[in-house]
Formats: C-alpha cells, sequence, structure tokens
C-alpha cells in the first residue's frame, strides 16, 4: 500500500512538472519597431502603457479633453456594466483607436469599470497579435470594442460608435441584452 501511495505522488508530482514546464508564458506590454510605423504595441496591454512615450502623446490628450455623457454614465452605472467583460482590440498606429481607445478608457473609469476586466489587445495592420486572439474574434477593423457576458458575446462596436458616443453605444449594447434575456423568459 506504501508503495502505490508512493508511485501515485511521484507521478502526480511528475505531471504537475510537466505541466508548469510546458505551459505558455504571456508577454504583456509587448512594443515592437517597425521601419515603417516607429515603436507600435502588439498583444495584451495594462492602461499604464498607454502613458508612456510614444502613446501618451495622443492618449493623454484625447482621455483628458473627452467629455463623457453623465446620463449615458449613470445608465451603464444602473444597468452593472461590471458585470461584463470587455475585450478592445487596437492599433497604436491607428487614428481611430487613437481618438476612441482613450475615450473608452475615460468612460470606464466614469462608470467605475473594474480595471482588471478588461482586456486589451494591440495588433499589427494586418489585425494580428502575437498569440492570435484576433482570430477567436474575427477581428476585421480596429478599434473593436466587445462586450461579453458569461462567455457569450452581447454586442460590438467595430471601428468607431455608431451613436457618436461611446458610452451610449455601451448603453444599447446593454439594452439589448437585457431585452433578450426578458425574450427568454417570457419564451418558455
Amino acid at each position: 500500500m506504501k508503495k502505490i501511495i508512493t508511485n501515485v505522488v511521484t507521478i502526480s508530482c511528475v505531471v504537475l512538472a510537466t505541466q508548469q514546464f510546458s505551459a505558455q508564458k504571456v508577454v504583456v506590454n509587448r512594443e515592437v519597431e517597425s521601419t515603417k510605423d516607429g515603436k507600435m504595441l502588439l498583444g495584451p496591454q495594462t492602461k499604464e502603457q498607454f502613458t508612456k512615450a510614444p502613446y501618451a502623446d495622443w492618449y493623454v490628450k484625447e482621455h483628458d479633453e473627452y467629455a463623457v455623457d453623465q446620463k449615458a454614465i449613470s445608465e451603464l452605472k444602473k444597468d452593472k456594466l461590471g458585470s461584463y467583460n470587455i475585450t478592445a482590440f487596437i492599433g497604436t498606429w491607428c487614428e481611430d483607436s487613437h481618438r476612441d481607445f482613450p475615450r473608452l478608457m475615460k468612460v470606464l473609469e466614469a462608470a467605475k469599470y473594474p480595471e482588471g476586466k478588461i482586456t486589451v489587445i494591440a495588433v499589427n495592420r494586418k489585425k494580428e497579435s502575437p498569440s492570435g486572439e484576433e482570430g477567436l474574434y474575427n477581428i476585421q477593423k480596429v478599434p473593436t470594442i466587445i462586450v461579453e457576458r458569461y462567455g457569450k458575446e452581447i454586442g460590438r462596436i467595430i471601428e468607431m460608435p455608431s451613436t457618436g458616443y461611446i458610452e451610449r453605444d455601451l448603453v444599447e449594447i446593454l439594452n439589448k441584452d437585457d431585452q433578450s434575456v426578458i425574450k427568454e423568459i417570457f419564451k418558455k
């Protein structure tokens, strides 16, 4: 019996060690240099990366100058935006991303959205990231802001908000989600 337990423990240790060695390391805040675009971010990013040069030139200005729609922010808080996951695909070379990504971040700050719940993926001009996350979401244009709940996509904002305001588009997405839940309840 003692020998069996020893063998099970030994095998378990070997399996766990193998899993640790084979686990893929995710690089965060990867920065590359290209001859055409200069410095560019690729893959998962943190908010702090955008407050550093050369990204701060466009990020800080757009973030600080954007006036959020307070009525829409109140709606987002009421609709519990924090219970949704948000993934933003951006290009640090893209003018639309320069405009809308800082605005998105200001909206999320105003709505008290948990900073750890947003995933920011920077892509190159081919809309590719090092780990291929764009393929899972079929990203064709940037910025693309995806709202998910319970692992299911609820809606997305592609390239620019249809209302002209990210916060109003987010309210529309959350309202659509609420209506689909109500329809599902009454369908039964």
